[in-house]
């Protein structure tokens, strides 16, 4: 790109970066609100002990382990898409690219804090570390999950690593002078040179392999945390697999609810067309097969063999979580085959409401997975309370997670009042295209 080019779009994004208006300090202050209720719930959480929750003997996991497979999940969708669309010099996924990033590093961030919620002393955590048994598959897990936050780090910040050497040059930016030098800082001296952009060009793409690569691994050993065990519902040889593709077919969903809050916002219409909620939605309608598959798959093998556990299984799901069963298996799986299949429905509003049933999909898919099993153990206790044997969720808990989601809005918000949201030293000018008929 020529220095004016990119001149250009530094002006053009700049005012991003310069500027917070009165409807973007409110939206902050809102998250950040919600994010001390959050801690507020830790604080009566860790005072008063589990008690404040509703787990109890049977179900030891609750909806903090259900966050944790989520946000973990859309972690790995948004390094697979972004490592895969990297990797094949996709052209049209250098507006989006950053969002999938982005929503990499922050799900990364969020999602491991969930499972110290689960334990009921904190100050045994260390422990996990000094005296950790390496046949156990939550070390592991916790081993995986540092490899991959480390892997997606560096990822991004080779991703960025061009825009940092622009706004550190472009002299007509109007933002703080810390936030200046922090532009020096982490450019490290990169200007462009030819030397250095091969060099940054292979490492970009080593890198975009292995975070595909620790992606899957990481998330096949979550799934084996699970299918190791004999609990009816989780003993499967499928979840590795079932779990990667729930997770990516979840980030998908993410990443298009992104496109379309940042181009509202930014306004950025020219750069992020129909075009590319129709390419991700296609993403999403194919991973909607897979997962359809898988999931036939899984319930069908469990109601033909007829074992007593799986059919106890089979009946708590259909008797006590009806809803949530026909809404995640049937109506997350049919409504992108439907919305994306046919090209008259291919519409930004239409891709972007079935991307916010998918991810409510895939959230109940994995309460499915955790509570119903665990409410159905091999010995079950005799003559309890219900409480006891059954889950039911507690204010606690409802805002933890909520300021979990306040959390991952908040830090991308803020991650793009420091970093275009787009790669602005790779982007071009892309010809119009004839489908003003989709828009709205």
């Amino acid at each position: 790109m020529s220095k004016t080019t990119t001149d250009d779009l530094m002006r053009e994004f700049a005012p991003q970066l310069e500027h917070t208006g009165l409807k973007g300090k409110i939206w902050i202050a809102l998250l950040f609100t919600l994010v001390l209720l959050g801690i507020f719930a830790l604080y009566w959480q860790v005072s008063r002990g589990h008690i404040v929750t509703g787990m109890r003997d049977n179900v030891v996991w609750g909806v903090y382990i259900v966050n944790f497979i989520f946000f973990m999940g859309i972690s790995y969708a948004g390094a697979l898409i972004s490592g895969t669309l990297h990797l094949f010099h996709a052209e049209w996924r250098k507006p989006i690219i950053r969002m999938a990033e982005f929503i990499t590093v922050i799900s990364l961030l969020i999602g491991p804090l969930y499972i110290m919620l689960c334990i009921g002393r904190l100050d045994r955590l260390p422990n996990l570390i000094l005296f950790g048994r390496i046949q156990s598959p939550i070390t592991w897990d916790v081993i995986a999950i540092s490899t991959d936050i480390i892997g997606c780090f560096i990822f991004l910040y080779l991703a960025v690593l061009r825009d940092l050497g622009k706004l550190r040059d472009f002299s007509e930016l109007k933002v703080p002078s810390w936030q200046k030098k922090l532009y020096k800082i982490l450019a490290l001296g990169y200007e462009g040179k030819p030397e250095q952009q091969i060099r940054l060009k292979r490492a970009t793409d080593i890198m975009a392999g292995m975070v595909i690569a620790i992606a899957i691994i990481v998330y096949s050993v979550l799934a084996w945390i699970f299918s190791v065990t004999l609990q009816p519902g989780w003993h499967s040889t499928i979840f590795g697999p079932y779990f990667v593709i729930a997770a990516v077919y979840s980030g998908s969903g993410v990443l298009i609810v992104a496109m379309y809050v940042f181009r509202k916002v930014y306004h950025l219409e020219k750069h992020i067309t129909v075009k590319h909620f129709i390419n991700v939605g296609v993403i999403m309608l194919v991973l909607a097969a897979f997962f359809g598959y898988f999931t036939f798959s899984e319930y069908l093998t469990k109601w033909y063999g007829s074992e007593k556990n799986d059919e106890q299984l089979i009946r708590i799901l259909f008797k006590d979580y009806y809803f949530f069963f026909i809404f995640s298996n049937y109506v997350g799986v049919l409504m992108p085959l439907i919305v994306v299949g046919f090209k008259k429905l291919r519409t930004i509003n239409n891709i972007t409401i079935t991307a916010v049933v998918v991810i409510i999909a895939l959230w109940m898919n994995r309460y499915l997975i955790v509570v119903p099993t665990l409410e159905s153990p091999y010995l079950p206790i005799q003559d309890a309370r219900a409480a006891w044997a059954h889950y039911s969720a507690t204010w606690v808990e409802w805002t933890l997670t909520l300021g979990g989601v306040a959390s991952f809005c908040l830090f991308f918000t803020l991650a793009s009042k420091l970093i275009p949201i787009v790669q602005v030293s790779e982007l071009k000018e892309e010809p119009k295209e004839p489908a003003d008929i989709y828009l709205r």
